[in-house]
């Protein structure tokens, strides 16, 4: 598969699964399993599937796949690893204007290439403790392409189960966000408020 598609689909999913206040699956730190971690990504997909194919409008589409990504996204371990070393100096309100402003580009951005995964499906597998988190592995189906790996990674740390990586067949989605996020600061000439206003219109 070509790697803007591998990209686009890395995206989307991310973003329909990556800021609803009470998650679906809010429980105490380090209480998290195998069979929590495997239900939570399932759930999410639900989530994905059903807003792909809901016939909604595409504005309509990119809210509700952004309202996805922040239920069960780990978004500001997502939004300041894409900031990279900038996130270490940024103050708390000016970081969570960029939090929300990277949240409506990740779900403008990729919520536009719905189409091209309409009828496809993934098929949740085994998960198993890696490190100081899970990771769930699924196989991905789209209409006249060969069936993908996606291993998510999934934590409780924070007290909330949330995800915070997808990796699709080498592709890691928080490499691809900071190379791009990077390249949209410098442009920015390491301005976070010219940043955030960019990312407001991006996507």
């Amino acid at each position: 598969m070509p790697n803007d598609t591998r990209r686009g689909f890395l995206g989307l999913i991310g973003a329909a699964v990556a800021c609803t206040a009470i998650p679906a699956f809010a429980i105490p730190a380090f209480a998290l399993d195998t069979d929590q971690a495997r239900a939570f990504i399932s759930e999410s997909l639900d989530q994905v599937y059903a807003v792909i194919n809901s016939g909604k409008p595409p504005a309509e589409m990119y809210r509700d796949f952004e309202a996805i990504f922040a239920r069960y996204a780990d978004v500001d371990t997502i939004a300041r690893s894409a900031l990279g070393p900038a996130a270490r100096s940024v103050g708390a309100q000016e970081f969570a204007a960029y939090r929300q402003a990277f949240q409506g580009y990740i779900g403008r951005k990729y919520g536009k290439r719905f189409r091209e995964f309409i009828g496809s499906r993934i098929e949740v597998q085994e998960a198993r403790p890696l490190k100081s988190f899970f990771a769930v592995n699924s196989v991905a189906y789209l209409n006249g392409r060969s069936p993908m790996l996606v291993e998510w990674h999934v934590s409780d740390k924070s007290g909330q189960l949330r995800y915070f990586n997808i990796i699709i067949e080498g592709i890691n989605m928080l490499s691809t966000e900071r190379t791009e996020i990077t390249a949209r600061l410098r442009a920015a000439r390491g301005d976070i408020a010219a940043l955030t206003a960019d990312l407001s219109q991006a996507g």
